[in-house]
């Protein structure tokens, strides 16, 4: 695991060392640098060393010096790749380095070789024949990649804070990206908080050809639900023994490693299988399993942890923690973010992730498990959902809606008052706005009070429109999978966990991810993921042979921390309320309500305070 970064077109030698150690935290083994000052090219790469540590280092260029690479990720089909590649006559000087795989398989396969690797990745390989300058982002987007074109130069990098280094640069934040981030409380992809600086979309390859100064990008994949046309006589035991066979195909390929690695395991059913898996293939009482919990009940799960840790037999090391005592790293964290996101769980997510990297440079966790398995709330609201937008007259609706916003205001973790409002809130607007607006900061008519201008839905939202009616299967469930695989998984959940590893030099894997097992589980009908009430259906029947009944089918609780309280008793405060673009007075009036508990704002303070945080 990586960080990578360079120019074409202006700029200097030190330009690119001062970029490349922006990402110290991603690459803390070693830093490479490379340049052609004739042609305007510039690579560098910071190195958390995992495979293949002696001859791994980066930029890595072909014998003949025609193809170089920096790479950030790892390919788990890599050494198939490699006696494929061999076969067909190409030559490896590295004992067993992913990163040759890719030298070599460009020079066989071309633009094509994304479709040939199982992994997770981001690079940018140099063609010095062709003059091109080849990028590439995986599947799901687990590796980031910023990129801008700005005064014929060609910008790219891990993170931003590395980007706009860049003496060329003036950023300037992007209000459209500022309306998304209180909409959706993360910036989807391709927007980044900065005016013409992108994120390189999941699924997608970028060229640059230097002669030309052309910038052009390609899709390469796309997530695309296929239910099977066949449903077995027994579908429980035949899909089951596949989903088994699948996943301990993908816990095994990501066990690989040349330094000590491990699994988080919160207790929960994706994790716990995780750790199940690895289990077979790790002598238990080696493999190390790590947990965080905290002293507050309702926000702590370290007693499943535990459980599943005895049951398996792993060496577990748990850490309880007050979260009155762990808010004081919220802003450490932070000042350290390349841009704002409104994901609260980042904050636990940052404390596994250095709790972990105390033993460990690499660890497997459950990400992915429950956009692929219909794992959230929502998917059981959904029809109760579609059944009363049909019968409520839109004035009734309204009323309900006030009724029930009277409703006490409580700040326990995913509270029933807070279930109730947010789910009446998103009966405002057309199906394929339900879950955004579930979701959301806040409402579209509150976001146009705080910019103080018109919202346009279709611009704001654009990117879970595109994902609703993009889905070829004409049911919520099926839609609903869509929008949270291809938008929230990609631009929060996969963006919180790659931020909090890397800010602690920690490889974090998704088994769940696999493109060998994410093929089969699009194929399984919706009604096998989400069933009578049951929420991951199909996984949960799979994994009974594996872990015990109370694991697999206890309630969800998810990673919260109590925000709510932190803003209501002051803990968390605001130096100053205004902020450019923002209606000041708007602001003062959410946090009164808040602070008094006439309506619960958690949502919108906390991103309002990442925000400010994070640009000053």
């Amino acid at each position: 695991m990586c960080g990578i970064t360079g120019f074409v077109g202006t700029g200097s030698l030190e330009t690119l060392q001062h970029m490349t150690q922006q990402l110290v935290h991603r690459g803390p083994d070693a830093e490479g640098l490379w340049h052609d000052a004739e042609k305007g090219v510039y690579l560098g790469h910071r190195r958390l060393s995992i495979i293949d540590i002696a001859d791994g280092k980066q930029p890595m260029w072909t014998a003949d010096g025609k193809l170089g690479i920096i790479f950030n990720g790892e390919i788990y089909n890599h050494l198939e790749l490699r006696q494929t590649l061999e076969k067909k006559g190409y030559h490896f000087s590295t004992h067993h380095s992913d990163t040759e795989v890719l030298l070599q398989g460009y020079a066989a396969w071309g633009k094509d070789l994304p479709k040939k690797l199982n992994g997770m990745w981001a690079f940018a390989l140099y063609d010095r024949s062709k003059e091109v300058i080849f990028c590439s982002r995986d599947r799901f987007g687990k590796k980031p990649f910023f990129y801008t074109y700005q005064g014929d130069t060609f910008i790219f990098a891990s993170e931003l804070i590395a980007l706009t280094c860049h003496p060329s640069l003036k950023p300037q934040l992007s209000k459209l990206a500022l309306k998304k981030y209180f909409a959706y409380g993360y910036i989807p992809a391709p927007n980044s908080i900065y005016e013409n600086i992108y994120k390189l979309p999941a699924g997608y390859s970028l060229f640059y050809k230097l002669a030309e100064k052309k910038l052009t990008l390609k899709k390469y994949w796309d997530f695309v639900l296929e239910p099977f046309e066949r449903i077995p006589k027994h579908p429980e035991i035949e899909w089951g023994e596949q989903l088994r066979e699948l996943l301990d195909r993908a816990v095994q390929r990501r066990l690989i490693s040349d330094v000590p690695l491990g699994v988080f395991l919160s207790g929960g059913v994706d994790s716990s299988a995780i750790a199940a898996f690895a289990s077979k293939h790790i002598n238990p009482s080696d493999l190390n399993t790590f947990s965080i919990g905290f002293t507050e009940p309702d926000f702590d799960e370290s007693i499943y942890a535990a459980q599943v840790a005895q049951f398996l037999g792993t060496q577990h090391h748990p850490e309880i923690l007050s979260i009155e005592n762990s808010k004081e790293l919220l802003s450490e964290i932070i000042n350290k973010l390349d841009e704002p996101m409104g994901d609260s769980s980042l904050l636990p997510t940052y404390l596994l992730c250095h709790h972990a990297r105390q033993k460990v440079t690499v660890a497997l966790g459950g990400d992915g498990g429950d956009e692929l398995f219909a794992g959230y709330d929502p998917f059981r609201a959904l029809r109760w959902a579609q059944l009363y937008a049909n019968i409520i007259p839109k004035p009734i609706h309204k009323a309900i809606q006030m009724l029930f916003a009277r409703l006490p205001v409580s700040h326990r973790n995913m509270s029933l008052d807070f279930k109730i409002k947010r789910t009446l809130r998103g009966l405002n607007y057309q199906p394929s706005l339900w879950c955004p607006v579930w979701m959301a900061t806040l409402s579209p008519n509150e976001l146009t009070e705080l910019f103080q201008e018109p919202i346009d839905l279709e611009e704001i939202y654009s990117e879970a429109i595109d994902c609703w009616e993009a889905c070829t299967q004409n049911n919520l469930i099926d839609k609903t999978l869509q929008f949270y695989t291809k938008l929230y998984l990609q631009d929060d959940i996969l963006v919180k966990i790659d931020r909090a590893s890397m800010l602690v030099s920690l490889e974090a894997r998704s088994p769940f991810l696999d493109i060998d097992l994410v093929n089969f589980v699009r194929q399984i009908p919706s009604h096998y993921k989400f069933r009578q009430g049951q929420t991951k259906y199909i996984l949960k029947k799979a994994l009974e042979p594996v872990l015990p009944k109370n694991i697999i089918y206890r309630s969800k609780k998810g990673f919260g921390v109590p925000i709510g309280k932190w803003f209501q008793q002051k803990q968390l405060s605001f130096s100053e309320t205004s902020f450019p673009l923002l209606n000041d007075s708007f602001i003062k009036t959410k946090i009164t309500e808040h602070t008094q508990q006439q309506a619960d704002q958690r949502a919108f303070l906390w991103n309002l305070w990442v925000l400010n945080r994070w640009r000053t």
